[in-house]
């Protein structure tokens, strides 16, 4: 069992190794037993306590000897049995393919449940751990030798893991990681396995000792207050924290976990034997050939698949594991492609694919949860795969790798290793991998990013990724810029303009909401005269290689990126457009957006609107924010006239402005200064607009000012607009009444004079308006109201009379236009003797016809104003005129002028005396009442109404003469003239009277009541006496016989209130007004009695029963009724409260009793008294009424019946219809008439058909009694025809015959149905309905107005007597569209050979409706092509970007089959299915070589280089021949050996142009076309040719150069030691001369004129050697110090040797001669 244990445990260690060992070389044991040592003690301490019942274990991690822990990993070991610790050597294959040397494992403190030691971090995790252990040994115990356990340990060891000393605390605080206290872990308890971390990801861990810990296991702790052991950690050699959250994190323990959270566990779950861990299929080493073999088991619920070590070359049968995550493949037999299968693995995480023979990943699929990938130990030559979005960690050590082109975008990887692959020879890869990656990554070859790396990396442009992807050959930062531009342009050749080259590509730095533009510039070749069209649309991306989502509205050559695009990467893509055809498109890339500045910019500014007087204009400003928040901007404008400078238009600060007349021939200035919301004010900008014009002249509110009264003036305006007014005219002209029209009478003035012609007529006013420059404008006139008559007027207005108080004065004047007697006069009073105005006079008078005034006392002192208004007699009121009199007026003595007595001379009556004062203020005046007996006699003064001037006549007066006596006083004293005034009638006697009325009496019945009275107005006689009765709501009669002055109560009274009404008459008849008194009573009855009672009425059902009562008591009152039913039973049922019953059916057969109460009418009951009647007896059964209401079809006819006639039975009815209405006897007899009567129905409710329509029902009904009596029946006719139902349609719809051919639908119903109404309607996208003329049938055929439309039937209901219905639409059908178009065929023109064209033509339907369609409804033709991955099954990707007609067969394609997808779209939207056109194999092209170019400046020292596309297949060892060429010669001259691909040029190419012969050559030896280039001809370096020319100026020059000391044969150089020789050299000739020295005299060697064969020659090994050949016999060779003086001496012989060359060397240098 232990030794099983550690099997299993074993087998854990080397699931994991993949990664790290997979580049690390086998060690032998030794050094692996030394490394395991120095682990030993490095480590940390582990301890172990066992915690509670549930087993759980807290672990700490103590340093030895104090140290700190900087390492971001801790690995701690465990292996061993449950009950003791031992040490197991095993023997398994490395990651490298071979078997790994013995190793041993040291346990650590690892016990059992069962109460024994277990390991520092086991807890609940281990025990969950057992049972898949035990199942991973089950399955792998056949390939496992047997192992022996070491020597035992019976303590605790402790082990030390290696730390990485180069961690600073930095990265510790910034990602999870391991300290001496605490191991931190991204995900919690999640410790990561080494199925999901490989000890590759491990920072700064030496790879030996990671080699020698490489079958260890080791620990993972998972939170501060202890550590925990998870399943994964037991089999995990190693376990990494470095990664971030989220990073690698599948392990075994987080596959326990997400377990755990579809089905929790509790405490007493986990001790459980039956604990659910997940599925493990380990099968290392088994030798498997196919995963379909017989015993794999494979199945969908395996999570963790171990099959390394086999013999597997297929992935067939891997699709069954959807639930994956861990699958390891290393060292098998694959060599793909054919990873498609592993696109059924959703959710694999890790995938170990190391040790194989892959040489590509092309099919491996996109895994959407992969996160860690090893495929080390390969022959893959590039990473080229699907994009991988969650892959954190990429191993792709010891590979052949040698180029980034196909690289994956890998969103989120962090660690990449790709060691000991031939591309680390490609300078600055980590650069290039940071560029490809992005920011994520975080380690290249298992170290840190250098910081030297990330800064070339962002001296590349932002395109770089793109172009590594595709292929571009990786440069220095210095030359990346041009590199990559190239790249693309060559890219891009066959989808440019013919006729034009792209010379830049590219985006302003971009800022937020800051204008970022781009810019594509074309430059146009010579003869093309076309205009090329750029369209541009923006796109936004997290980085380079990422999907660029496009923006929207974003299709501007500048755009303004927004907040949220900071740190984002702007792409432009570029269509040009010639002639109307759209090439496909090219782009650029942006740096990263970086935050805005804050500070606004104005981007464009313009002034917006007509430029006219009166015109509003606005300000448009274009404002880039630059990140600051919008604001509002300062606008100001400005006017600026002709050389002058602009002056600011005060209030004009808004970004609107009216112009007006000041801006005539002005030009204004917008001034706007953008200013952000926090105040941040940008750079003012202006727009200048042009020269303001002036409006035409016009005119308007013309109106004419002034009265329209004859004699007036009145005058003519308007409100002139257009620039400044000239010479406008005015014209007066008056109405003809005879003609109707306008005569002219004034023109040229603006005012006109109303004369006495105008008077009864119009007015009109003709305004034309001329403008200054003498335009004129359209004339506008206005008509006035009727000129009306002058109003008339008073002159020589004065005052006549005596001015003094009471006199009366006379206002008189001469009215024109008036009369006199009309006008009217007004008096005022003034203090000032000049009229100032009428509003501070005093008024003494209203406004009066009267010309007369008489002085009232106010006027005293005061001066007269009297105002007078002339007037016509209708009325009609002129001007008023003031009139002053000349003083004041005086005041009178005291006197009366009049004196009067009012009142009738009556006893009783009142006399009042009235008198007029005059002479100043009244004082105290005096008055006196009189009696005379005759009028002549003094009289006698009445007593008590002296001073008063009221008198109350008194019985004394009766037959005397009153008289009334007034003395004048002045409040002065002084008295005047007294007056009497004597009446004309004695005083007669008062009219009769009762001054008081009464009753007297007791208000009981029976009583006497008497009258008491108070008698005045002379003597009296027989007064008249009336008694009455009053009830109490007031309503009162008069007592018959009652006319005395006593009254006896009776019956009668009581209840009643009684008054008496008195006349009073006097002796002599004279009677006076009635006087009544106050009501007396109520009067008092007595006890409520009732003597009698007896039945009125038959004892028959249907009778009336009232009773007869005798009442005494007083008043009756609401006396009481109580009705009842007695049962034979003896049971009583009231029935009703009123004074009779009418008896009913449920009274047959019962008695009726009544109880009588009596009531008096104040409420008081006396004694109740009944009587019962005999049995009630039943009626004769009869109808009592039958009617028949008005019959409809479809409607129940319900008829009007009455029964009487005890309990009704089940009557008998018979419904006949008749076509006649039936009367009298052939009603009567209906049942025995058989002409045209049909019976329809035998119920009490009849429902009519449409058979019944026009006819007569008639209905026969027998009432029956219960009891089976029969009455006599009744029939009864319906008085009008059944009539017909309103015709209706229902169920409108809409039915389609065939296509574009529909049919309408309805049900219809209301009588007969005649010549119903059809129409069909046409239903728009916006919903309106419009009626289709001529479609009036059932069916209907589709026109091409339809087409978009729904269509609608309607259907109009009507009767055969031409009523009509209620127009009822059907549901809208669908979208009418016409036939969809197809394409019946693609076909393919061109060959299927590398550089050949293909070309889809898509075939037309023969139909006349696909014709149709095609011709007028196709919109486009949608093209798509694809590319087999595989020659065989065919599988087809799409090509990016290929979606033209013409597809040109690439190099990639050759061994692919091609297809085009051809889609073909209407203007409706609509789409056909896709045609398809499958080529065969694509071959490859003869070989070809397009572009043949040499590249290199044009001097003779400068390295030359060809440059060209190849095209034909695979390069084979193409033929390459550099040669010279004369200019102006078509001969070439070969140079020797120059079959390279550079060129060094020399001396001897100067005026050649350099010529290149290119061979291509395929690989299969085949050869092409050859292809020549050359340059321009060669010239002489710049600083050789100045020199040069210097010489040959100076004709005679001297060199120093070497010799050969012993000198070989001819043409062999570089042998014997040098000497030093004098080269001289003049226009003549040219010798070498040996120096002397102090044995010897110079002496010269060779000599010779330039006359041939006289040439130069160089060496093609040596820059430094040269021969000079005089003739056959005499050359040298010579030696120079430098290649400079080489070139300056060669060049200056040839130019003295000119005279004998075809080709004069000064022409070739250039030189004048």
């Amino acid at each position: 069992m232990e030794d099983s244990v550690l099997q299993s445990v074993d087998d854990a260690v080397t699931d994991s190794e993949i990664l790290k060992h997979a580049e690390q070389v086998p060690v032998d044991e030794a050094d692996r037993a030394k490394k395991v040592t120095e682990t030993v003690r490095r480590s940390i301490s582990v301890k172990s306590k066992a915690a509670g019942a549930a087993g759980s274990i807290k672990k700490s991690l103590e340093p030895k000897s104090g140290s700190r822990l900087k390492s971001e990993v801790v690995k701690s070991s465990l292996t061993g049995s449950l009950k003791s610790s031992s040490s197991v050597q095993t023997s398994r294959r490395n990651s490298t393919g071979g078997l790994a040397e013995k190793q041993s494992v040291r346990t650590a403190n690892v016990a059992s449940v069962g109460g024994k030691k277990t390991s520092p971090a086991a807890s609940d995790h281990v025990r969950r751990s057992l049972p898949e252990i035990k199942r991973s040994l089950s399955l792998s115990a056949a390939a496992k030798e047997p192992k022996k356990p070491g020597p035992a340990s019976t303590g605790s060891t402790p082990l030390r893991t290696p730390t990485s000393s180069g961690v600073s605390e930095k990265d510790s605080t910034r990602k999870p990681s391991f300290t001496q206290s605490t191991v931190s872990s991204s995900r919690k308890a999640d410790s990561s396995s080494l199925e999901s971390t490989a000890s590759s990801v491990v920072k700064k861990t030496p790879s030996n000792l990671s080699s020698s810990l490489a079958r260890t296991p080791s620990v993972t702790s998972g939170s501060k207050s202890g550590t925990k052991l998870s399943p994964s950690s037991v089999r995990s050699p190693s376990t990494s924290t470095r990664l971030k959250k989220g990073s690698l994190s599948s392990s075994l323990d987080r596959s326990s976990k997400s377990s755990g959270r579809r089905k929790p566990v509790t405490p007493d779950s986990r001790d459980s034997r039956f604990i659910i861990l997940p599925q493990r299929l380990d099968l290392r080493g088994h030798r498997i050939h196919s995963l379909n073999s017989i015993g794999m088991n494979l199945s969908s619920n395996l999570e963790f698949v171990y099959l390394r070590d086999n013999l597997l070359a297929s992935l067939e049968g891997i699709e069954i594991l959807k639930r994956v995550k861990v699958l390891d493949l290393s060292f098998n037999d694959f060599k793909g492609p054919g990873f498609e299968p592993l696109g059924n693995c959703k959710v694999l995480q890790q995938l170990y694919l190391a040790g194989n023979q892959i040489t590509s990943l092309s099919s491996l699929p996109e895994l959407p949860n992969l996160e860690f990938l090893s495929v080390a130990q390969n022959k893959l030559k590039s990473l080229s795969m699907a994009s991988q979005p969650r892959l954190q960690v990429l191993a792709a050590s010891k590979n052949k790798i040698s180029t980034l082109k196909g690289f994956p975008l890998l969103p989120v990887l962090e660690h990449l290793r790709v060691e000991e692959n031939p591309i680390l020879r490609m300078p600055h890869l980590e650069a290039a991998s940071i560029l490809l990656v992005g920011p994520t990554l975080k380690k290249f070859n298992d170290r840190d990013l250098s910081k030297e790396e990330i800064a070339i990396a962002k001296q590349y442009p932002a395109h770089t990724a793109l172009c590594i992807r595709d292929g571009w050959e990786f440069c220095s930062p210095e030359h990346a810029a041009d590199s990559t531009f190239h790249f693309l342009v060559e890219h891009w050749k066959d989808q440019l303009p013919p006729g034009f080259q792209l010379k830049e590509a590219s985006i302003d730095p971009p800022f937020v909401e800051d204008a970022c533009r781009c810019h594509f510039i074309f430059v146009q070749d010579h003869g093309v005269d076309s205009k090329l069209v750029l369209k541009y649309q923006w796109y936004l991306g997290e980085r380079a290689l990422s999907t660029f989502m496009p923006i929207p509205n974003a299709m501007g050559e500048v755009y303004c990126p927004k907040r949220e695009d900071v740190d984002k990467f702007l792409k432009v893509d570029c269509i040009p457009i010639l002639e109307d055809t759209e090439y496909l498109p090219i782009f650029a890339i942006s740096s990263p957006v970086s935050p805005g500045t804050g500070c606004p910019k104005v981007l464009n500014l313009d002034v917006r609107g007509d430029l006219v007087e009166g015109n509003v204009i606005k300000g448009h400003a274009v404002v880039a924010w630059c990140g600051g928040t919008p604001g509002k901007g300062v606008a100001s404008w400005l006017r600026r006239r002709w050389n002058s400078s602009p002056v600011v238009i005060v209030g004009a600060e808004e970004e609107e402005y009216q112009l007006t007349i000041d801006d005539v021939d002005s030009s204004l200035v917008f001034m706007y200064t953008p200013v952000t919301e926090e105040g941040t004010k940008g750079e003012p900008q202006y727009a200048i607009t042009d020269f303001i014009k002036a409006a035409p002249p016009s005119v308007s509110n013309v109106r004419i000012v002034g009265d329209l009264v004859e004699g007036c003036t009145i005058k003519g305006a308007g409100d002139y607009f257009g620039g400044r007014e000239g010479p406008s005219k005015f014209e007066w002209l008056r109405e003809n009444n005879d003609r109707r029209d306008f005569d002219l009478v004034l023109a040229g003035v603006a005012e006109y004079t109303l004369t006495r012609e105008d008077v009864g007529r119009c007015m009109a006013f003709v305004y034309i308006p001329i403008n200054f420059e003498g335009k004129e404008g359209e004339s506008v006139s206005v008509i006035s109201e009727v000129v009306k008559r002058a109003p008339p007027k008073v002159m020589n207005l004065k005052i006549i009379g005596d001015l003094r108080e009471g006199s009366k004065i006379t206002v008189t004047g001469t009215v024109t236009g008036g009369t006199e007697g009309s006008s009217r006069v007004q008096w005022f009073k003034s203090g000032s003797p000049a009229f100032e105005a009428e509003d501070i006079l005093e008024a003494l008078s209203t406004s009066k016809i009267a010309k007369a005034f008489r002085m009232p006392l106010g006027a005293v002192g005061h001066y007269i104003v009297a105002k007078f208004i002339p007037m016509t007699p209708d009325g009609e009121a002129g001007q008023p005129a003031y009139a002053i009199s000349d003083k004041t007026v005086e005041t009178l003595p005291p006197s009366l002028n009049f004196l009067s007595v009012t009142g009738d001379y009556v006893e009783g009556e009142l006399l009042t005396a009235s008198y007029g004062y005059v002479g100043g203020h009244e004082g105290r005046s005096m008055f006196n009442w009189y009696l005379h007996e005759a009028e002549n006699d003094a009289g006698t003064p009445i007593y008590g109404v002296a001073g008063l001037l009221q008198y109350r006549i008194s019985t004394e007066a009766i037959g005397k003469l009153v008289s009334f006596e007034c003395t004048p006083v002045r409040d002065d004293g002084i008295v005047g003239e007294p007056r009497t005034c004597m009446a004309q009638e004695r005083v007669r006697a008062g009219s009769p009277r009762l001054l008081s009325l009464q009753i007297i009496g007791n208000t009981v019945e029976g009583s006497t009541l008497y009258v008491q009275k108070k008698y005045w107005g002379g003597e009296e006689g027989d007064s008249v006496f009336r008694w009455f009765r009053t009830s109490s709501d007031g309503h009162q009669s008069e007592i018959s016989g009652a006319t005395t002055a006593s009254y006896i109560l009776s019956v009668d009274d009581i209840g009643l209130f009684i008054s008496v009404s008195c006349e009073p008459v006097r002796s002599d008849w004279a009677r006076g007004p009635v006087v009544i008194t106050e009501q007396l009573g109520p009067i008092i009855p007595g006890p409520p009695t009732c003597r009698s009672l007896e039945f009125s009425g038959l004892m028959i059902e249907g009778q009336r029963l009232s009773i007869t009562a005798s009442y005494s008591g007083g008043k009756r009152g609401d006396c009481s009724y109580e009705w009842f039913r007695v049962r034979n039973n003896g049971l009583k049922e009231k029935l009703c409260d009123v004074e009779f019953l009418d008896l009913t059916l449920e009274d047959v057969g019962s008695h009726i009793e009544v109880v009588f109460t009596p009531v008096r009418d104040d409420g008081v009951r006396g004694i109740s008294m009944s009587i019962m009647c005999d049995v009630i007896m039943p009626a004769e059964p009869m109808g009592l009424a039958l009617t028949i209401p008005d019959c409809c079809e479809s409607i129940e006819v319900l008829p009007y019946r009455r029964y009487f006639g005890g309990q009704e039975g089940d009557g008998e009815y018979v419904w006949y219809r008749t076509k006649d209405k039936l009367s009298g006897y052939a009603l009567t007899e209906i049942s025995g008439t058989s002409e045209g009567v049909v019976i329809c129905g035998n119920a009490l409710t009849y429902t009519p058909t449409v058979d019944d329509v026009g006819s007569y029902l008639a209905l026969y009904w027998v009432p029956i009694r219960k009891d089976g009596k029969h009455g006599k029946p009744l029939i009864s006719i319906c008085s009008n025809p059944v009539a017909p139902a309103h015709p209706i349609v229902t169920n409108v719809r809409v039915k389609e015959l065939s296509l574009g051919v529909y049919s309408g639908e309805g049900q219809y119903f209301g009588g007969y149905e005649g010549s119903s109404l059809f129409g069909w309607y046409r239903e728009t996208a916006e919903g309106t309905i419009i009626l289709i003329n001529g479609a009036n049938t059932r069916t209907y055929e589709v026109t091409e107005s339809d087409y978009t439309c729904r269509l609608l039937f309607g259907y109009t209901p009507v009767r055969s007597d031409s009523v009509i219905g209620e127009l009822r639409l059907s549901e809208p059908t669908g979208i009418i569209l016409p036939e969809l178009p197809e394409i019946e065929v693609v076909a393919l023109t061109g060959k299927a050979i590398e550089g050949d064209v293909l070309t889809a033509v898509e075939v037309i339907p023969k139909s006349k409706s696909q014709q149709h369609v095609w011709e007028k409804y196709k919109r486009d033709v949608r093209y798509q092509w694809y590319y087999s991955l595989d020659s065989v099954d065919k599988t087809f990707e799409p090509l990016p970007s290929q979606r033209s007609c013409s597809y040109k067969v690439r190099f990639e394609d050759i061994g692919r089959c091609l297809k085009c997808e051809c889609v073909v779209s209407d203007v409706f939207g609509r789409s056909s299915m896709p045609a398809y056109a499958e080529t065969s194999t694509v071959l490859p092209g003869i070989p070809r070589i397009d572009r043949l170019e040499i590249e290199g400046r044009g001097f003779h020292t400068n390295l030359y280089a060809v440059k060209g596309t190849y095209s034909g297949g695979k390069e084979g060892k193409s033929q390459i021949q550099w040669l010279r060429s004369m200019v102006g010669s078509p001969d070439l001259i070969s140079i020797p050996g120059e079959t390279g691909r550079m060129y060094e040029a020399n001396v001897d190419d100067v005026g050649y142009r350099l010529v290149v012969v290119y061979t291509p050559v395929r690989e299969d030896g085949i050869e092409g076309k050859p292809v020549s280039a050359s340059t321009e001809p060669i010239a002489v370096e710049p600083d050789v040719l100045a020199e040069v020319k210097k010489k040959l100026d100076l004709g005679s020059v001297k060199f120093e150069v070497l010799c050969d000391r012993d000198r070989l044969p001819k043409k062999v150089f570089g042998a014997g030691s040098l000497e030093r020789r004098l080269l001289e050299v003049n226009r003549k000739r040219v010798k070498v001369v040996k120096p002397g020295s102090k044995t010897s005299f110079p002496t010269t060697e060779i000599r010779g004129t330039y006359a041939p064969p006289f040439h130069v020659e160089l060496s093609r090994n040596d820059q430094h050697r040269l021969r000079i050949v005089v003739d056959n016999d005499n050359e040298v060779d010579l030696v120079v110090h430098t290649r400079h003086l080489r070139d300056v001496i060669v060049l200056v012989l040839r130019g003295m040797a000119q005279r004998f060359n075809s080709t004069s060397l000064n022409t070739l240098l250039k030189i004048e001669t």
